[in-house]
């Protein structure tokens, strides 16, 4: 899946798209406002990009503290650029990996 289909997929549905990663499915209810959703399926998966899409909602939430913690898990410096902009770095990581 291309980064342009997933987007299309944001604008679709009131669940996410079978055959998502869970990873994905939590940027998914990220973009449509469910922070809670998202964090609850980061939250106990323990690979280096379940910890960075972690970090992201912690540094959305403003808990900045926590958010550093989970960059270092990880293992990305603290993000500097707007939210948004990094939850696309992030979809794009993950649907590279996805198609490889």
């Amino acid at each position: 899946m291309t980064f342009a289909e997933f987007k299309q997929l944001l604008k679709e549905g009131e669940k996410p798209p079978q055959g998502l990663s869970n990873i994905l499915q939590a940027l998914w209810h990220d973009c449509q406002g469910d922070w809670r959703k998202a964090h609850e399926i980061v939250q106990n998966i323990r690979t280096s990009d379940a910890s960075w899409v972690h970090a992201y909602l912690h540094r959305k939430e403003g808990d900045l503290g926590n958010a550093l913690y989970w960059y270092n898990r990880a293992g990305r410096p603290e993000a500097e650029e707007e939210l948004e902009k990094e939850w696309e770095q992030i979809a794009q990581h993950l649907l590279a990996k996805e198609t490889d």
